[in-house]
C-alpha cells in the first residue's frame, strides 16, 4: 500500500489542481484508491465483527451494507457509503468547491483516511481533512435537553471508544499522517463551533444520536461552501433523522435528500446563498 501510494505521489508531484491529467495517473489513482478502500474495509482479510448481533462472524453482505463492527478493519461504514464518500471528494475537487473536509465520529478513522488519500492521490496540498471526535465513545444521553436520546444505550459499548493514538496510528500505518490532517478531541458542541476551519467542501455526520447531529450541523454548517455536500451516516436511526429535519427545517433547507444505501443519506447544499 506504501509503495503504491510512493508510486501515485511521484506521478503527481508538483501538481496542486484537481486532477492530474493522463490515463496512467488515473489508472493508478483508481487501482490505490479501490485497494485502499478494501483494506479499510476489511474485505481482503475478512476479519470477524465483534458487535453483538454478529460477534465473531464475518458476514460479506453486513460488511457491504455497513451492518458491523469489524474486529480490526478501520471502517465500520460498509463499501456503500465508503464508495459514495469517495465519489462526492472527488466531485469537491474536480467541481472545485472550496473548502476542507471532515468527519464527525471517526470510530477507527477509516472514512477520514479515505478523504486524506483522495487528496493525496490527486495532489492536492491546499486543503485539510479534520478528524473530529471525542476519542472516548459516545456520550451519555440528555432526555431533559433532548428527549429524542432517552434510552440510548451507545455510551455503553466499549467497543465504540477508539483513542486518538489508535486513530493517529491507523493513519500513520498508510502514510498519511501528515499537516493535512487536523484531529478536533472532544464532545462536538466544546470543539465545533471554535475549530479553526474557514470553509468545508464536505461534512460527514457519523454520531447517531439527536444530540451529536445537532451540534455537528449547528457548529459547522454555515462554513460549509455552497455547492458542498452534507453526508449523514446514521439517517435511519430515529433520533439522528429528527435532528436531520429539525435542524433542516429551522434553516430552511430545502435541498433533495439523497439515498446512500438503507440507511444514509446526503444532500448537496444550494448555491443560492440569500437564504440562508
Amino acid at each position: 500500500m506504501r509503495l503504491l501510494g510512493r508510486v501515485l505521489k511521484g506521478i503527481v508531484a508538483g501538481r496542486s489542481g484537481p486532477a492530474a491529467p493522463g490515463p496512467e495517473t488515473d489508472r493508478i489513482r483508481t487501482l490505490y484508491l479501490d485497494l485502499l478502500q478494501e483494506c479499510l474495509l476489511g474485505t481482503i482479510y475478512q476479519d470477524p465483527a465483534i458487535d453483538p448481533k454478529r460477534q465473531g462472524i464475518y458476514d460479506p453482505v453486513a460488511r457491504e451494507r455497513g451492518l458491523d463492527w469489524p474486529s480490526q478493519a478501520h471502517s465500520m461504514i460498509g463499501r456503500k457509503r465508503m464508495q459514495n464518500l469517495r465519489a462526492l471528494v472527488e466531485r469537491s475537487l474536480i467541481e472545485r468547491i472550496p473548502g476542507d473536509f471532515i468527519e464527525t465520529g471517526v470510530w477507527r478513522g477509516g472514512a477520514c483516511i479515505l478523504m486524506r488519500a483522495v487528496l493525496r492521490s490527486y495532489g492536492v496540498s491546499d486543503r485539510r481533512v479534520w478528524v473530529a471526535d471525542s476519542f472516548a465513545g459516545l456520550p451519555p444521553p440528555d432526555p431533559e435537553r433532548y428527549p429524542a436520546d432517552a434510552g440510548d444505550a451507545h455510551h455503553e459499548f466499549k467497543q465504540l471508544a477508539v483513542s486518538l493514538d489508535e486513530v493517529r496510528s491507523n493513519f500513520a500505518r498508510y502514510g498519511l499522517l501528515d499537516e493535512q490532517v487536523g484531529f478536533l478531541a472532544g464532545w462536538f458542541k466544546d470543539t465545533l463551533p471554535t475549530a479553526p476551519i474557514a470553509a468545508l467542501a464536505l461534512m460527514r455526520l457519523d454520531g447517531d444520536m439527536y444530540e451529536s447531529t445537532m451540534d455537528a450541523l449547528t457548529g459547522l454548517y454555515d462554513r460549509l461552501s455552497p455547492g458542498g455536500f452534507v453526508i449523514v451516516d446514521d439517517y435511519k436511526a430515529a433520533p439522528c433523522r429528527a435532528a436531520v429535519h429539525d435542524f433542516r427545517d429551522r434553516r430552511g433547507a430545502s435541498e433533495d435528500l439523497q439515498a446512500i444505501d438503507q440507511s444514509s443519506v446526503f444532500w448537496k447544499k444550494s448555491l443560492r446563498t440569500a437564504d440562508r
